[in-house]
């Protein structure tokens, strides 16, 4: 199985982020000059995919604004004589180049399963899927190094990265069996446990090459409490049938947007990074008393 197709699901309500996302979706929202959704897309690009299918409510629709060029906006920054600001435009333009574009619709907010089980997909077919709030820095995009680990072994595999205990309770952890550096069984999954009843120190990331056998799992997951259909519950019942699912510990640095906190945490982080931005601001963070 080769897999060819990236999901990127941005259906999500952002409740985490209001009032802020009563007026944009939580994906729109800035990480240093670009919108957060533009880094999986990025990883998306250099992991070598070229199809991307976005999965959106129908509030979220605005997100398909950001791919397309706004010609009259462009013609007045040409009158203005505005060269700056239409080569950075010019910039996303090449961003996006050679990468495929399509949307699907979550009517409503049901969950992330939900979410995947609208895109169609052919039999057999193998998919990368992308959470954009997990931003992932590496020097080997995530989402390849869990489709290195696919090509040989052709089973699920799911991004995974250690967290201190104290802070395991936030997280879906895994219960695991070691198979090799990096490379683990995983064997369940809890989600949010006691810091006395975490498995291990691995939290589940945004990142997973999916199997169509998880999509049959999926249609078959009962709704939550709340209405849900939610891809761990699939995952699970999958590893209590005996089939295997792997994990891989990435290599990189997890950067979260799940809440407000994360959010400016990443934003500042990446920002003082940032070759142009991040000197002036840090000469300017030494003035603040």
């Amino acid at each position: 199985m080769e897999v060819k197709k990236a999901i990127i699901p941005a259906a999500g309500l952002g409740t985490r982020f209001l009032p802020l996302t009563k007026v944009i979706p939580k994906v729109l929202l800035p990480l240093v000059e670009k919108p957060m959704i533009s880094y999986a897309i990025r990883e998306v690009k250099r992991a070598g995919f070229s199809n991307i299918i976005f999965v959106l409510s129908q509030k979220n629709k605005i997100i398909s604004d950001y791919f397309k060029r706004d010609f009259k906006v462009e013609k007045i920054l040409e009158k203005r004589n505005k060269k700056e600001i239409l080569r950075e435009l010019k910039k996303i333009d090449e961003e996006f180049a050679g990468l495929s574009f399509f949307f699907v619709q979550q009517p409503e907010p049901r969950g992330d399963g939900d979410a995947l089980l609208r895109v169609k997909k052919r039999r057999g077919e193998a998919v990368a899927v992308l959470f954009p709030d997990d931003v992932i820095e590496s020097k080997i995009p995530a989402i390849s190094q869990l489709e290195k680990i696919f090509k040989t072994s052709e089973k699920p595999v799911i991004g995974l990265k250690k967290r201190s205990p104290e802070a395991l309770s936030s997280y879906g952890v895994v219960d695991v069996e070691k198979i090799a550096n990096r490379l683990y069984k995983i064997k369940d999954i809890v989600e949010k446990p006691l810091v006395e009843k975490a498995p291990s120190d691995l939290a589940i990331v945004g990142r997973y090459i999916l199997t169509s056998s998880v999509f049959d799992y999926l249609r078959k997951t009962q709704p939550n409490e709340t209405g849900e259909i939610i891809l761990a519950e699939a995952l699970k019942k999958m590893i209590k049938d005996g089939k295997i699912v792997y994990g891989y510990e990435l290599e990189g640095e997890w950067l979260e947007c799940g809440n407000k906190i994360e959010w400016l945490k990443t934003n500042m982080y990446l920002t003082l990074k940032h070759p142009e931005y991040g000197p002036i601001l840090k000469e300017w963070v030494k003035r603040i008393k």
